[in-house]
């Protein structure tokens, strides 16, 4: 079972600009492309900025529709079954018309999107030259390219509680595009707590500033919740964001599952309960999750799940409202996401049947290493029960994985009520699961509150020293032009510290 990576294609329509990313697996390639202009000998040209990722390396390149065409001409020749498409030429039309460019580059995610997808493609020398992936080489910035559009106001800044001195970093536990993730211990409180340390420039360059405040508000909400993973802190110097989260060091669920390749069906209930109670009340605050996976949720020191990494996070969808980015993690994205049609909290609820159909079977339901193979499977192929399990249990499963939204559980104004009332739950006590009063199936065997075990040791071998040096004795600047930057209003004082 292959670790998974999320991606997100989002068309901002305030500034028509769209964008592709993938997070989270550091063995994977990703890239992100976007559109400028530049004047060259009185001439005014159309290029998009191509940023990759690989093995937490970023580089960029620019490259010119015709190039993106060549290369698509090439990939034909060599791999005719790859179904790539590219926007085709526009002959007789304005070529700089901004609804035209837009669609075109809308189209070039897409191209780059599936090209990502398929490592054969990547190891053919047109491609490694077109994305730089040898040489890695960062081409220099063209005149006018990107340029910030100025500061964003995301609301008044509160004074910082805490600063990187205050910590001990004692193990990298986990990376992503815009960080790590450290074992701390507080130096007065002697507290062990998971900190996420986001570098600011990264994202600014795939403008991710509002899915990071997302994320922070999302984590203020959580305080209320035993399986949604709780800010402490969130603090900020001139050149990095720091989370100060919870310490869960019971293993990720991908890793129990990896291991165990199938967990019993009282087991999976347990655990598919705890997630739906916190699907649930994140709903009910009106915030969709949009990217459930086995990868997100952690097991805490007495084996209850903790859901973990809001970054694609929607909120202000109450009721029947809508919303409509790409975004999610391929093995598990609803068809009406795939098939790109306004979508709410209900896709949540299909992620919840694929993670549950994991958990009984090994892999999620519609799984193919074919990505495009898969995303058709999810929109035509039927649900196949691969096992023996309940009636009540495969009831269920039908249920959660409906193909029509309307049809899905959970999908009308019940939501999570209707869900939890669902026979297959009906040993759960949900007030007893919701005090964690219902003794877990299963709990890690853990040395003492900083046992590593369950950890990835790619993460906790490196070395903190030389990872830390760049950020551990940084101040929070007091000028004003740190004060009224883009991540102003991110810092978060805990109220039991203003008293």
């Amino acid at each position: 079972m292959d670790n998974k990576s999320s991606i997100q294609v989002e068309l901002d329509t305030c500034e028509n600009c769209s964008k592709l990313a993938m997070d989270g697996d550091d063995d994977k390639t990703a890239a992100m492309v976007s559109q400028a202009e530049i004047w060259q000998e009185d001439k005014k040209f159309t290029v998009y900025k191509v940023v990759i990722w690989s093995r937490n390396e970023s580089w960029h390149v620019f490259r010119r529709y015709n190039e993106f065409y060549k290369l698509n001409e090439v990939l034909k020749k060599q791999v005719p079954d790859s179904n790539l498409k590219i926007p085709g030429k526009k002959l007789f039309c304005n070529n700089m018309d901004p609804s035209f460019i837009a669609s075109r580059r809308e189209g070039l995610d897409q191209f780059v999107h599936h090209l990502m997808h398929q490592n054969n493609l990547l190891n053919i020398s047109e491609v490694r030259i077109f994305f730089n992936l040898d040489t890695k080489v960062k081409e220099p910035d063209r005149p006018n390219l990107l340029k910030c559009s100025g500061t964003i106001n995301l609301g008044p800044s509160e004074r910082p509680s805490a600063n990187p001195s205050d910590f001990v970093f004692l193990r990298i536990i986990g990376k992503g595009s815009f960080g790590k993730v450290y074992l701390a211990e507080h130096k007065t409180e002697s507290i062990h707590f998971a900190i996420k340390v986001l570098d600011k420039k990264h994202i600014l360059a795939r403008n991710e500033v509002k899915h990071i405040m997302c994320e922070r508000n999302v984590l203020l909400k959580n305080i209320n919740h035993p399986f949604l993973v709780g800010l402490h802190y969130s603090f900020q110097t001139k050149d990095k964001l720091y989370f100060v989260l919870d310490f869960v060091n019971g293993g990720e669920l991908f890793y129990h599952l990896q291991k165990e390749v199938r967990f019993s069906e009282s087991r999976a209930k347990f655990y598919t309960a705890e997630i739906a109670s916190a699907l649930g009340y994140l709903h009910s605050n009106g915030i969709i999750y949009r990217d459930l996976k086995p990868e997100n949720l952690l097991l805490d020191q007495e084996g209850h799940l903790v859901l973990t990494d809001f970054g694609f996070c929607k909120e202000g969808l109450i009721g029947t409202k809508t919303t409509n980015t790409f975004c999610g993690t391929p093995e598990y994205l609803a068809p009406e996401i795939i098939r790109k049609e306004a979508y709410g909290r209900s896709v949540d609820w299909w992620c919840l049947g694929a993670v549950l159909y994991e958990m009984l079977f090994g892999l999620p339901p519609f799984y193919s290493l074919n990505v495009q193979e898969m995303y058709n499977l999810v929109l035509h192929s039927r649900l196949k029960i691969k096992g023996p399990v309940s009636s009540q249990c495969k009831n269920l499963l039908h249920k959660l994985l409906e193909k029509e939204t309307n049809k899905r559980i959970g999908s009308n104004v019940q939501d999570f009520n209707e869900v939890k009332k669902h026979p297959f739950f009906k040993t759960i006590n949900w007030d007893d699961l919701l005090n964690k009063r219902i003794t877990p199936p299963f709990q890690p065997q853990l040395n003492g509150t900083c046992d590593l075990q369950y950890i990835d040791p790619q993460f906790t071998k490196e070395s903190v020293s030389s990872s830390m040096s760049s950020f551990c004795d940084e101040k929070l600047s007091t000028s004003k032009q740190d004060i009224d930057n883009v991540f102003a209003g991110f810092s978060y004082t805990p109220p039991s510290s203003l008293d």
